[in-house]
């Protein structure tokens, strides 16, 4: 196992949340790195913070603005349509519950979030980046599904695919690391996620064991879309300073334009951390961290193949012209050694028996998820409706915010 003291450090940190680190950043001093790259990235201001996170936000959508993938809202579907269960996971703006519809006894999990909570750090933009990626999902075998969306005066809901086999991350903290069969079939199965978002143009910009669930069989499922940036052409940049600080790719760190290449930067740490149990420029001390993530070389200790030592390479290269997939994208890491034993075709049809099965029981069957969440008692505000008499002026404008947040698939999805 990790050594508990760095094993307890490194969970903290990773639970964080960018936007908390970025404020214990702006108020904390960091001793131990004096380089000017680095400084000048902990130096940041808190107005700075914000434009950084939250892409110039602009004002609220109007209605004419709307991606209209489907029906613009669901007037049927309400909080008490459900019996919430169990918290499940928890976030900045709200939680996860394992809920049951009363109507079809379907298990749910759904993602709860407090719209002023939301609004209150600027984040809408996000959000809805988020609701609108996971309608882009047609079916891929390895990312999340949303079944509709909805909302009330004060939360939006997401009604999503129960996953219950575990955050790799989990998993990964008890094992401490895998094997490099076992590494090599979960990379695998997130690159075809990753090449299938880049296929439709939208950088994922936030893999981290986290946001990678195991299904109940093993398979990958990527979740959480809320960092996503749309519309990113093959040759496409963004500049956003967002993503989890063990895993920021050297351009964002600089604050330069990045492209989908930063992806594979974040695979390449991934992968790492499945080998060697800790993510590769990992120091308790932040700063330290962001100057080694900038200058310090690579370094491989020899138990891991050739293939995957050169595959580690290409992946973690800081210049982002010169990293694997910066010219062809997901069929250059589909065509390197390291992957030749994968049948891609077999892959995507879920055919290849995965190499660790989390044997739940059934739905009720919580044993891979944090205690931290499923001990939390469930909100009773969870499953009503707010009082008419609640909407004030601020719940106004965040109604105005979300507009055509509200989604059900048509009938056609389903032939």
């Amino acid at each position: 196992m990790r050594p508990t003291a760095e094993l307890k450090a490194f969970m903290k940190q990773r639970r964080m949340g960018l936007n908390d680190f970025i404020q214990r950043l702006a108020t904390n001093s960091y001793g131990g790195c004096k380089h000017p790259e680095v400084q000048s990235i902990l130096n940041l201001s808190p107005p700075q913070d914000a434009e950084l996170m939250n892409e110039n936000p602009s004002p609220p959508p109007s209605p004419s603005q709307q991606i209209n993938l489907g029906p613009s809202s669901n007037p049927s579907a309400k909080p008490s349509d459900f019996h919430f269960l169990k918290v499940i996971g928890k976030g900045s703006f709200g939680k996860v519950l394992l809920a049951r519809h009363r109507t079809d006894d379907q298990f749910y999990a759904v993602k709860v979030l407090q719209k002023k909570a939301i609004l209150k750090k600027k984040e809408e933009k996000h959000i809805m980046s988020e609701r609108n990626v996971l309608l882009k999902n047609v079916k891929h075998p390895f990312l999340v599904g949303l079944h509709y969306s909805f909302q009330t005066t004060d939360k939006l809901y997401f009604i999503l695919d129960y996953i219950n086999g575990g955050e790799l991350f989990y998993h990964l903290q008890r094992e401490r690391c895998f094997l490099e069969p076992r590494a090599r079939f979960y990379a695998a199965e997130i690159a075809s996620a990753l090449g299938y978002l880049h296929s439709l143009n939208i950088v994922y910009r936030d893999l981290k064991p986290e946001n990678i669930l195991l299904d109940s069989q093993g398979h990958i499922i990527l979740t959480d879309f809320g960092l996503c940036k749309e519309n990113i052409e093959p040759n496409g940049t963004t500049s956003t300073f967002c993503g989890t600080p063990e895993y920021l790719a050297p351009e964002v760190l600089h604050k330069q334009p990045y492209d989908r290449t930063v992806d594979w930067w974040c695979l390449g740490a991934v992968l790492y951390e499945m080998l060697y149990g800790l993510p590769p420029f990992y120091s308790r001390n932040t700063a330290e961290m962001y100057d080694n993530i900038l200058n310090k070389p690579l370094q491989l200790k020899p138990n891991i193949s050739n293939a995957a030592r050169h595959l580690l390479e290409g992946l973690l290269q800081k210049d982002r012209t010169k990293r694997l997939g910066c010219t062809d994208d997901f069929p250059e890491i589909k065509n390197h050694v390291f992957f030749s034993p994968i049948n891609w075709d077999d892959l995507n049809a879920k055919k290849i028996t995965p190499p660790f099965n989390p044997n739940v029981t059934g739905p009720n069957d919580l044993r891979h998820f944090d205690p931290e969440f499923t001990d939390e008692p469930v909100p009773s505000s969870i499953g009503c409706s707010p009082d008419s008499a609640l909407v004030t002026a601020s719940i106004k404008e965040a109604a105005e915010a979300f507009l055509g947040f509200s989604y059900a698939p048509s009938m056609d999805s389903y032939l």
